[in-house]
């Protein structure tokens, strides 16, 4: 496991337009973002169709893709990461429902 530290130099190389430390970056907070989505999986209504690891990926490219903030520290991302993996189970959840209203 990476330290706070450089888990923030690794969000400012990603900031900076750095592709080695996007991937970077993702090795060393995987599993932390795993068991944030394991979470938020748990909670939701049964019948929910998203697995974790999609969850953690679709929020991973939500934050680190395209105009991405700038996220100051370790506790920021994380804390937009719970906000972006609540979102894409909103919209997820959504999508299900209007497919079956037709």
């Amino acid at each position: 496991m990476k330290s706070s530290e450089e888990i923030t130099q690794l969000l400012h190389g990603v900031a900076d337009g750095r592709d080695q430390a996007v991937e970077q970056l993702l090795s060393a907070v995987y599993d932390e973002l795993k068991g944030l989505a394991r979470a938020k999986v748990a909670h939701e209504k049964p019948g929910v169709t998203m697995q974790a690891s999609d969850l953690v990926h679709e929020a991973y490219l939500r934050l680190v893709g395209g105009d991405a903030p700038r996220f100051e520290h370790r506790r920021h991302f994380f804390g937009a990461a719970a906000e972006a993996m609540r979102r894409i189970l909103i919209d997820h959840y959504r999508e299900k429902v209007a497919l079956k209203r037709g």
